[in-house]
């Protein structure tokens, strides 16, 4: 049975298992198979009444919400290929995307993002808001037939670099990956009578938030959504969810509010905090004293378990993916009791390549390979991936398709290095720096290292590609004593061509309204170097000054 088959067959007859719990705030909305069903007819109607055929494409711009899933499982029902975009991407961008899909319609959340395409794609399809959709008579129609290798959605990629592609996934791609996510989370969720409470927020145009949805309704599950970002700690408190699928920045942002608030409070819990986390890094590293194994003792009585239970009480483990989790971070998590599961992969691997296994768990690494996914790295250490979760290719790009799909293996992009198994990410090949030494310098590491060392800095990014020496960006300017303490430790083990020589303070904060951040949190490295361009060339500019007064043999 294919994976949409068996999702219509468990909101048919689990309907309280398969259902979408919406939070807000204080309230869980619950939306049981039932529900669902009644309003995938009525979505399924509308389409069918839009003159959409099977094949065509029905793109999907809303925040997550029960009518989203609703909406995009009745696209799939028809033999539509659904089109998910991000509501909070600028509207010229999604512009982009659908005059590449060219959907026959568009569904939109409300009348606000209507108006925003209608004035930025004058040529726009027909496009329909929620009300309209699901105000329609429902229709009784059965699920069209999908063959293993048609396209079931078009997933464009986050535009890092370059023009985002439009990644066509297959439903042989997702019966693939469906029963894959089921056994990896069957081995590391609780066993209760009870379903698990699995909260979410990331948006579900994302492969990987897809796979998680589609994974929790083919289990079945229920799914708690979020409904506003902004209220989330409020949403977290009401869910109490057992895990939840996230990025490395919000478990970054929890680990240095914590690590903030103890300083600004100082006394005792700082105190015992700090040796606590001395004792733990010991204990790790087989060099634990006596004292450290006390002071690690009592900061788990006294202090960690009131952090945890901050986190979130209920919380049995929390999967991380998107990009690689620092080892420091991925370590505080499981010293606080909360294991931190890695999984790594992209949109053209249905969104998984690899996963941790619970016994084989090694922080700072992204997890084993799925069974039937075969990896490889070339010569210049790049990860090459073959299997039945690779996709068919880029939407009307066979030349793009061509540079990343080569005899049937798949060039990610990322450096690694595999050991046991287990999947290191170095960086983006395309993001190497070369200054001017002429040395491959991949950036990723040295930010990692760098926010280790600087906890009042929360964003970074290394620059100096064609430059005399690497600097790096901070924004927010935190103290700037507090950085370059935390750059004489990062720059102590490294050999000078690597050594950051200068930090260079801006003001603006990266985010996804500014543009300097993707939806899932990466920094659009290209677009943040522009964008700071003038502040960049000053400081490089003051640098040759100084090299200039100093003399020609003096350090930078």
């Amino acid at each position: 049975m294919n994976f949409l088959a068996r999702i219509f067959e468990n909101l048919e007859q689990q309907p309280e298992r398969t259902a979408v719990v919406e939070v807000h705030g204080t309230e869980l909305r619950r939306h049981d198979g039932g529900a669902l069903l009644e309003s995938i007819a009525r979505a399924r109607a509308f389409i069918a009444g839009a003159g959409v055929k099977p094949g065509d494409r029905v793109a999907l711009l809303a925040p997550n919400s029960a009518r989203w899933v609703c909406a995009d499982l009745a696209a799939l029902a028809c033999g539509g290929i659904a089109v998910p975009l991000y509501d909070k991407q600028e509207p010229k961008e999604l512009a982009v995307m659908l005059r590449s899909a060219k959907p026959s319609l568009l569904l939109v959340g409300n009348d606000a993002l209507a108006a925003s395409i209608r004035e930025v794609w004058p040529e726009h399809c027909r496009i329909a808001a929620f009300d309209e959709v699901f105000e329609t008579q429902p229709g009784n129609a059965g699920l069209h037939e999908v063959a293993p290798q048609d396209p079931v959605a078009i997933i464009y990629t986050s535009g890092t670099s370059g023009v985002p592609k439009g990644v066509m996934l297959s439903r042989a791609n997702v019966d693939f990956m469906i029963p894959k996510t089921i056994d990896r989370l069957g081995k590391v969720a609780v066993k209760r009578d009870q379903p698990d409470r699995v909260f979410h927020f990331l948006p579900f145009c994302f492969a990987a938030s897809r796979m998680m949805l589609w994974t929790q309704l083919s289990r079945p599950n229920p799914i708690m959504v979020s409904t506003d970002l902004a209220n989330l700690v409020q949403e977290m408190a009401t869910a109490k969810p057992n895990y939840f699928l996230n990025v490395p920045a919000v478990l970054e942002r929890i680990r240095n509010g914590v690590g903030a608030k103890l300083r600004e409070r100082g006394g005792i819990a700082l105190g015992l905090y700090e040796r606590g986390i001395a004792g733990y890094r010991a204990v790790a590293e087989g060099k634990a004293s006596f004292f450290d194994r006390v002071a690690l003792g009592l900061a788990e009585r006294v202090v960690f378990g009131k952090i945890k239970r901050t986190i979130g009480e209920n919380l049995d483990f929390l999967i991380s993916g998107s990009a690689p989790l620092s080892e420091e971070t991925q370590r505080w998590f499981q010293m606080l009791g909360i294991p931190v599961y890695q999984a790594y992969g992209l949109t053209e691997t249905t969104g998984i390549v690899s996963l941790d296994e619970p016994d084989r768990v090694v922080p700072g690494r992204v997890g084993i390979p799925l069974d039937g996914v075969e990896t490889k790295v070339s010569d210049e250490g790049e990860l090459c991936v073959r299997g039945p979760n690779i996709f068919a290719g880029y939407w009307e790009m066979p030349e793009e398709t061509a540079k990343v799909l080569r005899d049937g293996w798949f060039h990610t992009g990322d450096q690694v290095d595999i050991e046991r198994d287990n999947l290191r990410i170095i960086g983006r090949i395309k993001n190497l720096i070369v200054p001017e030494s002429g040395h491959n310098i991949a950036p990723e590491p040295l930010e990692e290292k760098f926010l280790a060392a600087c906890p009042v800095a929360t964003q970074c990014m290394v620059v100096g590609h064609a430059r005399p020496f690497v600097a790096i960006l901070v924004p927010g300017k935190p103290p700037a004593d507090a950085v370059e303490r935390a750059l004489e430790q990062v720059n102590a083990d490294l050999p000078a061509y690597r050594k950051i020589r200068r930090a260079i303070f801006v003001d603006e904060a990266f985010s996804v309204d500014n543009g300097l951040l993707t939806a899932n949190q990466k920094i659009k490295r290209a677009v943040i170097e522009k964008h700071f361009a003038s502040a960049i060339d000053a400081a490089y500019d003051a640098a040759k000054v100084e090299r200039q007064r100093a003399g020609a043999n003096a350090p930078v």
